[in-house]
């Protein structure tokens, strides 16, 4: 028997629509215009997957699956709208939705969320690369890893976070679903299925965040996550956002437990560490000057010099990418800064309308004055928080020894590109 998929909407050129598209597809459609009846559909018809609307007339849709995961938790549930915003989405995912997805909705990303729920919500390995692979691709899988290569990796289930975006300061979350090998790492938005890959080629912005825009669309302030994944041997992540990732803290330390709580899969495919050949420089080295250069070494190893007027000063770390449990320790906490006057003239700029006391070390002209410092260096150290994340543009671990002094996202982007650029050569 063809799976089931049981479809909850009021409106029934929505039914009419979704009936013709999944038949074709090969799926049995059942469909109903009427909450109060759904409970008892699913237990006549063992639907594979519930399509369910976020707005119905006799009983509103999150408190529908508020029920549905209550009485039938295994049963996948996809939420649809014709308003969604990513608010709904976290508290929908929260509340157990497998997917959101808004109306109207393109062929392909309604069924790849279907695909996804069917999965039941756990990647693993990429069924198109695993199943079938011969006993020669998984020895040369493991060969490559013995030569240092590691294994790709997803998250084993979807994380949902909700905060406020520190440019815009607008309500905004994210939702990362796990991927398939070979997928790599991509934004997308409720909106549409536009898709923006994590690569130093989408990279529109680096005065006061790192931002990637792909097919119209935008979103902001992505290093504190990239950061967090690059840390953790992430390679595969679908990741659903508004315009701008929520700062929560200031730091990559909420992202970090997050994954850490719900694991990560290892996934049949591998994914080579970038190993560059020569020195890479980007600015003129020497005491006092704006540069960064990056020499071979067998892993990630960076040297910061931050140089800002007091009440910072000097700062200077050495940090080492050897785990992500350093990582975690080291820098995640590390929160973002910034003068109280620049955050004035970032307001006038439409930027930074999101610091507020519990997101960002503020700074005047003689001392912190909203917070007390995680390490005596914090400032230092979310620079180092940053770059790691910038590094990730990369699409794999890059492992060479960074030095840099006094330089921010822009120059990052441009060793970004050197690095690349040599690869080609």
């Amino acid at each position: 028997m063809n799976e089931t998929v049981l479809v909850v909407d009021d409106e029934e050129r929505i039914r009419s629509s979704l009936r013709g598209i999944l038949s074709d597809e090969g799926f049995r459609v059942v469909d109903t215009g009427h909450a109060p009846g759904v409970m008892d559909l699913i237990a006549r018809e063992s639907p594979a997957v519930v399509l369910l609307d976020v707005w119905m007339p006799e009983m509103d849709g999150i408190e529908l699956l508020r029920l549905i995961k209550s009485e039938q938790p295994r049963v996948p549930v996809i939420m649809i709208s014709g308003h969604a915003n990513i608010q709904n989405a976290v508290a929908a995912t929260r509340l157990g939705a497998a997917d959101f997805i808004q109306k109207p909705f393109s062929v392909s990303g309604l069924l790849a969320s279907i695909a996804r729920a069917l999965e039941g919500d756990s990647a693993g390995p990429d069924p198109a690369n695993a199943r079938g692979m011969s006993a020669e691709v998984r020895a040369a899988g493991r060969k490559a890893i013995r030569a240092g290569a590691t294994p790709q990796r997803t998250v084993a289930r979807s994380i949902v976070m909700g905060g406020q975006g520190l440019h815009t300061g607008l309500k905004t979350g994210v939702i990362l679903h796990p991927a398939p090998a070979g997928f790599g790492i991509v934004f997308t938005s409720l909106a549409d299925e536009t898709a923006i890959p994590v690569s130093f080629d989408n990279v529109t912005d680096t005065g006061y965040n790192t931002t990637l825009t792909s097919g119209g669309r935008s979103v902001r302030t992505v290093e504190h996550l990239l950061s967090a994944l690059n840390a953790f041997g992430i390679t595969n992540l679908l990741i659903k956002t508004d315009d701008e990732v929520p700062a929560l803290d200031g730091s990559a330390l909420e992202f970090c437990k997050q994954l850490g709580e719900v694991g990560l899969t290892e996934q049949d495919a591998i994914v080579q560490p970038i190993k560059i050949k020569r020195p890479i420089a980007i600015g003129e080295e020497g005491a006092g000057r704006e540069f960064i250069k990056a020499t071979p070494a067998p892993h990630l190893i960076i040297d910061y010099t931050l140089d800002y007027p007091k009440p910072i000063g000097v700062q200077q770390l050495h940090f080492e990418l050897t785990s992500s449990d350093a990582y975690m320790r080291e820098i995640a906490p590390a929160r973002t800064f910034g003068f109280v006057a620049e955050f004035r003239k970032l307001n006038q700029l439409g930027l930074g309308s999101g610091a507020r006391l519990d997101n960002a070390i503020l700074v005047d002209d003689d001392k912190v004055v909203n917070t007390t410092l995680r390490f005596a260096d914090e400032f230092a150290r979310h620079k180092v928080l940053d770059l790691i994340g910038d590094l990730y543009l990369l699409g794999r671990p890059l492992h060479a020894h960074i030095t840099a002094s006094k330089t921010g996202h822009s120059d990052n982007l441009a060793l970004v590109k050197a690095v690349y650029a040599s690869l080609q050569s």
